[in-house]
């Protein structure tokens, strides 16, 4: 399998949880923030009790949402109730704080950036819708006909401008921060010859399966594949010609595995690729229609068709061993055992 630039699922999560820990704080910000503008005597005496309701229901959704692993795993999805949450808190302090006169009024801003950071652009702007309605509920009118004068509805687009632009903008940095991590992360785990992962990124795409393989004990099998004659086509035609045939030996294994298999550039001129739900007959089918594509597919370089082949070690879990390293070990074993008895052969280990 090719390496993508999509992110695993080990990095998205960790991604989220960084993400999550950021809206944490956000939250603990807005609390700290109404609770001292109440502390300060901002709100009238009055409004008072209102604002510690409102302060002990947030308090106690934070703490209920965040701490008592009500989501046993980090998601947007939470993510959302949290900002409508903290939409509905800012909500209830405004009414009871001068509504859009009062000076928490920006507190959305909160809102707005928390969604475009970890959310994306059309959640945010739904939000930005929402926040416009709670903009209307605010207002102060002796009539119902007053909401559609020029004057409220020009008061309301010069509030709600400057919040569209910061959501605009936040929405904007947070995607293009999110392609240059994308493409690093994609720079780190691919190898850049053959478009394949290296070894960085095989071990991370495949460590949660077999994981899986374990836990279920289901069939994983694995491949160690060398080029027999890399060294004798650098020397007679170059490294381009060398490094044509890495690529075309690649382009060969690749075309034999399916979509679920990991297939990475394991380094020099060798190969690695692991096969889940695979039990070794069905890995030994698959080594044998590798070993059939590459010796028919003559490189073409230069007016001259340069031949090559594969040595291939086969290892299976459960039977050849209990962890990644384990069987790609007895794998790599099984390759060498390959090149011994003649190159151009998949070999299964044996104890």
């Amino acid at each position: 399998m090719q390496a993508k630039s999509d992110r695993t699922p080990s990095v998205a999560q960790e991604e989220l949880r960084g993400i999550s820990r950021t809206v944490a704080e956000i939250e603990w910000l807005l609390l700290i923030l109404v609770l001292l503008y109440q502390v300060f005597g901002g709100p009238a005496p009055k409004d008072q009790a209102a604002i510690s309701v409102g302060l002990f229901f947030y308090g106690a959704f934070v703490l209920g949402f965040r701490y008592t692993n009500f989501y046993k795993s980090e998601s947007r999805a939470k993510i959302v109730v949290e900002t409508f949450g903290m939409m509905i808190f800012i909500t209830w302090a405004l009414w009871y704080t001068g509504k859009l006169a009062s000076p928490l009024i920006n507190a959305y801003l909160l809102v707005i950036i928390t969604s475009a950071l970890a959310l994306g652009k059309r959640v945010t702007m739904l939000e930005l819708g929402l926040i416009a309605t709670c903009f209307v509920l605010l207002l102060d009118l002796s009539s119902a006909g007053e909401l559609l004068s020029l004057g409220t509805i020009g008061g309301l687009v010069a509030q709600l401008a400057p919040m569209l632009l910061v959501g605009y903008v936040a929405t904007m940095f947070s995607a293009d921060i999110r392609f240059g991590l994308n493409r690093a992360q994609l720079l780190s785990e691919t190898d850049t010859l053959t478009g394949l992962y290296n070894m960085r990124g095989f071990t991370i795409a495949t460590e949660r399966l077999f994981a899986q393989a374990v836990r279920y004990n289901r069939p994983a099998s694995m491949l160690m594949l060398d080029s027999d004659n890399l060294k004798p086509v650098n020397d007679l035609h170059g490294h381009e010609a060398g490094n044509r045939m890495l690529k075309m030996v690649a382009d060969c294994i690749k075309n034999e595995l399916r979509h679920t298999d990991v297939l990475a550039r394991y380094g020099g001129d060798e190969f690695v690729a692991l096969l889940p739900e695979t039990p070794p007959h069905r890995a030994m089918e698959v080594a044998q229609r590798i070993l059939t594509a590459v010796a028919n597919t003559p490189l073409e370089f230069e007016g001259k068709q340069i031949r090559t082949s594969v040595s291939i070690g086969l290892a299976c879990f459960p039977e050849d061993g209990g962890s990644v390293d384990a069987v790609q070990g007895r794998a790599d074993r099984a390759m060498y055992l390959a090149k011994q008895q003649g190159r151009n052969r998949v070999v299964k280990f044996t104890p």
